[in-house]
């Protein structure tokens, strides 16, 4: 894309109130906004799509084993997930919300790592400390992951606020739901980096639903993407399912950001497909009809039709890396499960850099087991 195109995306988009659109559900190219991704890019980024995808259904279906005890997923979102991802330089910082486990990975967080996290071994980044999908990984330059909603937008745009004031040239990206937008923390880290024009990029994935709150009944207005107006922060839709439009409208942003002319918001337009995780039944409150469409536009089936058409990527080779990502997740999880817990000491590591003399005292307490009831109880 030439930097007259990529300067024109948020200027049209303001202007006609277009949805960014690159690739059609039947694989075909608008050359408008193509993010010119080589062959190359385009298979490894549609190999880490196919992963994220199998990595869902295992966790799936190792949670209703028992063997873990909750999965957050992001079927139907892994394009809005990979590209703005991909879009992102290796200096920049990732914020997630719940459902960016490919990002992470994408990024170069081990899968090992990852899976142990879900069965909170020793191994776990997390120590066991935090329950499953709730990770960090430094080395990725990947934002620890939190519950509670909203809290990685500001993260987000103080830490991109630390890289002004030292002059380095980073970028933050904040992941979040729609149903973010109605935080405390959507307000107060839009206002501020729209103040001090922070190099932050907001992705909103707009799901269509917060857990069991559907679009109409989050907001008022009639896109998400237009609250960012409010805050003087330049703002549009794009195609969540296009791998390469998401590519396209987040290296824009990232361009604008890292040359002072500060944050973004995109509300990548895509939909929950699953539960909102493994302790949700979607059929209580959405009716099943509403998926039909959705199929259509998945976002793997609209790449691998694209793979198809430039001829790149054939069904045999596709059987071949299932077959591989398979073996790679039965040996993962193989490994996780026969970890051991986090030892009992690790409960008192990494907060103090030395232990003052009462945390001492509990944690060799701890260790000497269990004390015999006492006569006055």
């Amino acid at each position: 894309m030439t930097s007259a195109q990529e300067s024109s995306i948020y200027d049209q988009v303001e202007r006609d109130d277009d949805v960014v659109r690159v690739l059609g559900t039947d694989g075909s190219l608008d050359s408008q906004h193509d993010p010119g991704l080589s062959a190359e890019e385009a298979v490894h980024l549609y190999r880490h799509m196919l992963l994220t995808r199998m990595i869902d259904e295992r966790l799936v279906t190792l949670q209703r084993q028992g063997r873990i005890g909750f999965h957050i997923g992001s079927l139907g979102e892994e394009a809005a997930i990979i590209g703005s991802a991909y879009a992102m330089r290796k200096q920049d910082w990732l914020f997630p919300c719940y459902r960016e486990f490919g990002a992470a990975l994408l990024r170069g967080m081990p899968l090992q790592r990852y899976v142990d996290n879900m069965f909170g071994n020793a191994n776990d980044p997390v120590k066991g400390r935090q329950m499953p999908d709730h990770y960090t990984c430094k080395a990725a330059q990947f934002g620890s992951v939190s519950s509670p909603i909203g809290t990685q937008i500001t993260q987000a745009v103080g830490f991109a606020w630390a890289a002004k004031i030292q002059k380095k040239d980073l970028v933050t990206l904040a992941y979040f739901g729609e149903g973010a937008t109605s935080s405390n923390e959507f307000h107060n880290g839009l206002n501020f980096a729209g103040v001090f024009k922070t190099p932050t990029v907001f992705l909103c994935r707009n799901n269509g639903w917060a857990i069991s709150v559907p679009t109409e009944r989050q907001t008022a207005t009639r896109t998400f993407a237009e609250k960012g107006i409010a805050y003087g922060i330049p703002s549009l839709r794009v195609d969540g399912n296009d791998l390469f439009a998401v590519i396209a409208v987040t290296r824009d942003a990232v361009r604008r950001a890292s040359q002072g002319e500060g944050p973004t918001l995109i509300e990548a337009i895509t939909y929950r497909m699953g539960g909102h995780s493994t302790s949700d039944d979607p059929t209580r409150y959405r009716d099943k009809t509403l998926l039909d469409p959705w199929h259509e536009r998945d976002p793997l089936t609209r790449i691998k039709r694209y793979l198809d058409k430039q001829g790149l990527f054939t069904d045999a080779e596709e059987q071949k890396l299932k077959a591989e990502i398979d073996a790679r997740l039965k040996d993962a999880v193989e490994i996780a499960e026969k970890t051991p817990a986090p030892a009992l000491e690790s409960l008192f590591e990494d907060v103090y850099e030395k232990l003052s003399w009462n945390l001492r005292e509990q944690r060799d307490e701890l260790l000497a087991g269990p004390r015999a009831p006492s006569a006055h109880h």
